[in-house]
């Protein structure tokens, strides 16, 4: 269990990453909902400021656990595909760091006035996630197997077989 937790060496297939992400929403939104909740019960109302909100400390902590969780989950799945998550995940945040200053400084090109990115990283995004969601994967050596094709594996010859093969082909015993 504690692998699966904190396991970026392990593979985590199509629809286990699937479900892993739906029940990592549903975990999140009870906790945020309990964090509201306990904000709420605390605070007379209007006095609930967003400055307060961000050094409240279990909203520090959930973001952490919901990082820590997607990283977790994304490498998992990225190793799965056969590619080397050292490499993805750095070059993905790199290029939502620069589409981000990219949208910052030319804020005509961002997509919109409450958004800090422009379409090329919501189009990276996008093709990211579905890369993730719906990529076949990887064997063990990291080759992709063909979907369509039928998991068969050639008949071996036989250890006894291969040695009359051997000896009708005048072949001499290797033992002297």
């Amino acid at each position: 269990m504690l692998g699966f937790l904190f396991g970026f060496n392990a593979r985590l297939g199509r629809l286990l990453f699937f479900l892993a992400t739906i029940a990592l929403a549903i975990v999140m939104t009870v906790i945020c909902l309990a964090i509201a909740m306990a904000v709420i019960g605390t605070a007379s109302p209007g006095m609930i400021r967003p400055e307060e909100l961000v050094k409240n400390w279990a909203i520090i902590a959930a973001m952490v656990f919901f990082g820590l969780a997607t990283f977790a989950l994304q490498s998992m799945r990225i190793r799965d595909i056969g590619w080397d998550p050292v490499c993805v995940i750095p070059g993905w945040v790199a290029l939502m760091v620069v589409d981000h200053l990219v949208a910052a400084r030319f804020p005509a090109w961002a997509i919109g006035q409450e958004h800090q990115s422009t379409i090329v990283g919501g189009l990276i995004n996008l093709g990211l996630l579905l890369a993730l969601t719906c990529w076949p994967s990887a064997d063990s050596e990291g080759a992709v197997q063909n979907p369509f094709q039928p998991r068969t594996a050639a008949p071996k010859p036989s250890p006894s077989s291969e040695r009359l093969t051997r000896i009708s082909q005048g072949a001499r015993p290797t033992w002297r």
